[in-house]
């Protein structure tokens, strides 16, 4: 005689077919991460829509869908509140809730698992969190990208050296490279909306794979959970995730972006740059060096982006040969999220925290700017004005360079005769070129870095963050859906 398996009352959702319960090994392994158990919430939300359909083709009856709704609804603020937690005998999140539901409405309330899966389940719960986690992390990203453009507005007409390869290349205004990592992070809030918009599609209805016997409105369960349809198709439905790959795709392509501001950030602190001070509050020490101030935010966050890579290559490669229905390997996705998720939470606004509190050296960014022989485009620039081919005077201005190498002075500091000296075609009306404001000024083109040119940047950036902020909206219950 096989007896009664002791899983199906301690938060297992199978075993009558098993003469004996799982070893200890497939336990620890099968177990769910105690981090899958929050997603309570989206699990509740799912099953209260489930109960709707249960109770249009007549499973249950009215006040049975309401009262497990109401005990559904407890259990979440239960648990939020500490004081419902999950066993350890308890293998995941559906098997914690049905068991608990069990508990507190008796036996009836089993019939909650007719027409559904832990796999639809699981590809819903992720949905769910991924429709109410993406819109804070975007509001966050917004946060990064006003306060760059806040302080490109701070340092309107502070010119710094621009660079190519690390040399010394341009002048620009410093406000320009700030605003160049701006519009870069918000590309990356695009890409979270696209995750957002690419979890959309409901998997409910489902099942296992083959869909399920008990519906009558399926429609109606995806609107009851603010999706704009269904999955149209069940195995794709329950195993796949490239809605979750969007998603991690676009966190790793935030924190590429962000470590290369995070780099830059290093190099303006460093004694060699000057260009910015550390506030105290987001700067550390050293314990050996007590001259020390560290830009330990900037190096954290370069180095959390490592993580967000590694989660989207864990992702890619779970799902990389994986027989299209589902599979256990499928149960990383929460993993990866999760991670990705609770990397940008911190990374984001201790780094805008960094940003807002910078001090600026203006003096120091104006003396390096003319460093280098920034101003030698403008030579050029302007015998190719006259006339001449540019690659002629491409040669002429190198050979003036050249000049002013061997003497040890910058092209500002040249006067007629030494134009002279070098080409008879450079006259003393080069000189008026030879200026930061002319250099900076002249490059008015839409995408220059002329004085009124970031201005015109500064106010389209602000405008497409409200656009995409006001993408989304909350509601009193904690759920996120796009405006209208």
């Amino acid at each position: 005689m096989v007896e009664d398996d002791p899983g199906q009352r301690s938060g297992k959702l199978w075993g009558g077919r098993f003469e004996s319960g799982p070893s200890p090994e497939l336990e620890a392994l099968s177990r769910s991460p105690r981090e899958y158990f929050d997603l309570v919430r989206d699990d509740v939300a799912g099953s209260t829509a489930h109960l709707g359909e249960l109770e249009r083709v007549g499973l249950i009856d009215a006040d049975l869908r309401r009262r497990i709704a109401e005990t559904l609804e407890q259990m979440v603020a239960d648990h939020e509140a500490g004081a419902l937690q999950p066993l350890p005998s308890d293998e995941d999140v559906h098997g914690y809730l049905e068991r608990v539901l069990v508990e507190r409405l008796g036996p009836e309330a089993g019939a909650i698992r007719a027409g559904r899966s832990r796999n639809d389940q699981a590809a819903n719960n992720l949905r769910l969190y991924l429709r109410r986690t993406i819109p804070r992390l975007t509001a966050l990203v917004g946060e990064l990208v006003e306060a760059l453009v806040d302080r490109s507005e701070d340092t309107a007409g502070v010119v710094a050296p621009g660079f190519t390869h690390l040399q010394t290349a341009q002048p620009i205004l410093f406000g320009h490279q700030l605003l160049a990592h701006a519009w870069a992070v918000r590309r990356d809030m695009t890409r979270l909306v696209h995750a957002w918009e690419a979890s959309g599609l409901s998997p409910l209805g489902s099942a296992a794979l083959a869909g399920s016997t008990l519906h009558a409105d399926q429609e109606a369960m995806a609107a009851d959970l603010g999706y704009r349809g269904m999955v149209p198709n069940s195995i794709d439905a329950v195993s796949s995730r490239d809605h979750v790959v969007d998603f991690l795709y676009a966190a790793a392509m935030l924190g590429t972006d962000v470590s290369r501001l995070c780099e830059e950030l290093c190099m303006w602190a460093s004694k060699q740059f000057g260009w910015v001070r550390l506030h105290d509050g987001y700067s550390t020490g050293s314990s050996i060096m007590p001259q020390k101030k560290n830009p330990d935010i900037a190096e954290l966050s370069r180095g959390r982006t490592g993580r967000l890579h590694a989660n989207l290559i864990g992702m890619l490669s779970a799902l990389k040969s994986l027989a299209f229905a589902y599979n256990r390997d499928l149960a990383d996705d929460k993993h990866y999220t999760f991670d990705s998720v609770e990397t940008l939470e911190l990374v984001l606004p201790a780094l805008t925290g960094m940003i807002r509190t910078l001090e600026f050296d203006a003096e120091e960014m104006r003396r390096q700017a003319i460093d280098g022989f920034s101003l030698a485009t403008e030579v050029a620039d302007w015998l190719a004005e006259g006339g001449m081919p540019f690659s002629e005077a491409h040669d002429v201005t190198g050979r003036l360079v050249l000049f002013c190498e061997a003497r040890g002075v910058g092209l500002e500091d040249l006067g007629p005769a030494d134009l002279a000296e070098v080409d008879e075609r450079l006259t003393p009306d080069v000189l008026e070129r030879l200026t930061l404001e002319s250099a900076v000024a002249r490059r008015d083109g839409l995408n220059g870095t002329a004085p009124e040119v970031l201005v015109s940047q500064q106010t389209r950036l602000r405008a497409e963050l409200g656009e995409v902020v006001a993408r989304f909206d909350v509601n009193t219950a904690g759920t996120e859906r796009a405006a209208s």
